[in-house]
């Protein structure tokens, strides 16, 4: 008797147990690992949007109640669905259910939130409302060009990394178009050991400021003020709140107010991401309450209008007021047949702060940007959506600010690159000087090949001074060729004050015989370098001994400079 009382004990202890497991879902125990934002041209699948939940605890789960939110947007409950551990789950519309159900387990919501095809947040929301996972994609992550119009799914690669973004997502690999109700194709382990960054810090009034971050952040160790200090008296904060669903935005309260015309420092110390990697170097940001933008605060300082046809229009501004300048109350535009303006589009829906001095990039693709250019500083590149189209022979960019007033503009023509250039495919316009004139046509030219055709997010390779001067050096003075990394190569530096120099390098013996034609004409920038690995123009070896490098320049202004040096060859 006792022992059949003991067991009924046993059970339902087992069921209770079973019960709060299934009715308590913490964050992160079931994941979005899998979806459908843009499913035509189908490939192999059902032309239907879908999301698919993941189990990764190690006890099932009711998802009963459950519900898909976006921005502005939010599902019906999901019926009862015990999600076994290691258990896959497809949601869509009550209309997609009939062609999804055989595929794999399904279930359907009303309302289900139509998943953009460039970029959405989608997050799985709990009975009581709390987030159970996020995610925020973009096209951008399907990492192919083809993929990405549309017919595969977005996957996780690493299921147990559920917080990290593009680094963790691709397109399908499947013949199908995806994995619904299955172990992704990608599937691997790609662990997230990279720590957290500080992108920017922003006043909203002079007691409340919003941190940004690169990624989810741990919000339990977000919430405690300890981490945060800011400079110039205002110390700790009294209250820090991570902003769901992300995580990604931190709202501090200040002690005291923020003071105007005084940029302070936010520093954060001891906080994680989702997987426990503590902020490291990039943990602090300029702050201040930023000002009224005015005519001239702010300049269109580089222009890519041509791009390639894997490259994407970038429009660069520069900050040369002394004022910190908030992108969420400026303006793109440019002019239509009428030559009316036309097309004007928001820059930020969020705010962000450009200080004096500082550099912004504004582009309908931040991944063919990074993809096509050196970008030293990636965080000075910012997707627009619906960013204004710019012809590639002619057009007109125009900035305005939040009262309507013009702020910049420039009409450009594709007869302002440098008159050497037979084809300015993926060559930006850079702005020689930010006080010269906008409409200066003499105020522009084509960005430099050392640079690779542009600098977007930094300095120009192609800027004025007063200064007529030019430098060429070379170094090593002895080469020594042999690949033991010790002098392998010669360095020619050159440092010229005015933009346009095209430069031609020659190679000769000691006995005036050309050996190597290094470049011909070539744009150069400001400043920069070649290399010389002692090879000939057979790429073999010459002779040890001594060689001169003759480099020849020509100006805009048709001013010819030559420069000779010698290096010795061993």
């Amino acid at each position: 008797m006792q022992m059949k009382l003991w067991i009924c004990m046993v059970l339902v202890f087992a069921v209770s147990y079973a019960q709060a497991q299934m009715s308590n879902i913490q964050s992160f125990d079931i994941i979005i690992d899998e979806l459908m934002a843009d499913p035509t041209p189908t490939v192999g699948l059902p032309a239907v949007e879908w999301i698919e939940i993941k189990n990764i605890s190690q006890h099932p789960i009711d998802v009963l109640g459950c519900r898909i939110a976006k921005a502005n947007a939010l599902s019906g409950p999901l019926s009862s669905y015990v999600l076994q551990p290691d258990s896959f789950l497809l949601i869509c519309s009550s209309g997609s259910l009939a062609v999804m159900s055989p595929i794999g387990p399904a279930k359907s919501v009303t309302n289900f939130p139509s998943l953009a095809n460039e970029q959405d947040l989608v997050v799985l929301i709990s009975p009581e409302g709390s987030t159970i996972h996020a995610v925020g994609y973009s096209d951008d992550w399907y990492q192919n060009e083809l993929k990405k119009q549309g017919g595969w799914s977005l996957e996780m690669m690493d299921i147990n990394n559920p917080c990290t973004g593009s680094e963790n997502w691709s397109a399908s690999c499947h013949p199908n178009g995806g994995t619904p109700g299955s172990i992704n194709s990608i599937d691997a382990m790609n662990i997230d050991e990279v720590s957290p960054k500080l992108l920017r810090a922003v006043a909203t009034d002079s007691l409340h400021i919003d941190l940004y971050f690169n990624e989810p952040l741990d919000s339990l160790e977000a919430s405690n003020v300890n981490h945060f200090v800011i400079d110039n008296n205002i110390g700790v904060p009294l209250r820090s709140t991570p902003i769901s669903p992300m995580f990604q935005k931190i709202a501090l309260q200040l002690p005291v107010p923020l003071l105007r015309n005084t940029i302070y420092q936010v520093l954060t110390n001891g906080i994680t991401d989702c997987v426990a990697n503590e902020i490291g170097v990039f943990n602090h940001a300029k702050l201040a309450l930023h000002e009224t933008t005015d005519s001239f605060d702010v300049v269109i300082n580089e222009i890519l209008f041509n791009p390639k046809p894997d490259g994407a229009d970038y429009i660069e501004l520069y900050n040369r007021s002394h004022k910190p300048i908030n992108l969420k109350q400026l303006y793109l535009a440019n002019l239509n047949s009428m030559y009316e303006i036309d097309n004007i589009t928001a820059l930020s829906s969020n705010d962000v702060v450009v200080f004096p001095g500082d550099y912004v990039v504004l582009t309908s693709s931040v991944a063919a940007t990074k993809r096509s250019y050196l970008c030293k500083y990636p965080e000075n590149i910012l997707y627009v959506d619906n960013l204004p189209s710019f012809n590639d022979d002619d057009g007109t960019a125009i900035l305005i600010n939040a009262a309507g007033n013009i702020i910049d503009r420039v009409s450009y023509d594709a007869d302002w690159h440098f008159s050497l250039i037979e084809n300015a495919e993926g060559i930006a316009l850079e702005r020689l000087h930010p006080n010269g004139n906008s409409q200066d046509k003499h105020n522009w030219h084509s960005a430099a090949y050392t640079a690779g055709y542009g600098t977007p997010g930094y300095v120009n390779s192609q800027r004025s001074s007063d200064a007529n001067d030019g430098e060429v050096s070379v170094s090593p003075k002895l080469v020594t060729p042999n690949n033991d990394g010790i002098d392998d190569f010669a360095t020619i530096q050159y440092q010229f004050s005015n933009p346009g120099n095209v430069a031609s390098i020659v190679i000769f013996d000691a006995n005036g015989r050309k050996i190597k034609q290094l470049q011909q004409t070539v744009l150069c920038g400001n400043s920069g370098a070649f290399n010389w690995d002692g090879l000939d123009d057979n790429n073999k070896k010459p002779p040890p001994g001594i060689y001169i490098i003759f480099t020849e320049t020509v100006n805009v202004k048709g001013q010819h400079h030559r420069y000779k040096n010698v290096v010795a060859l061993h």
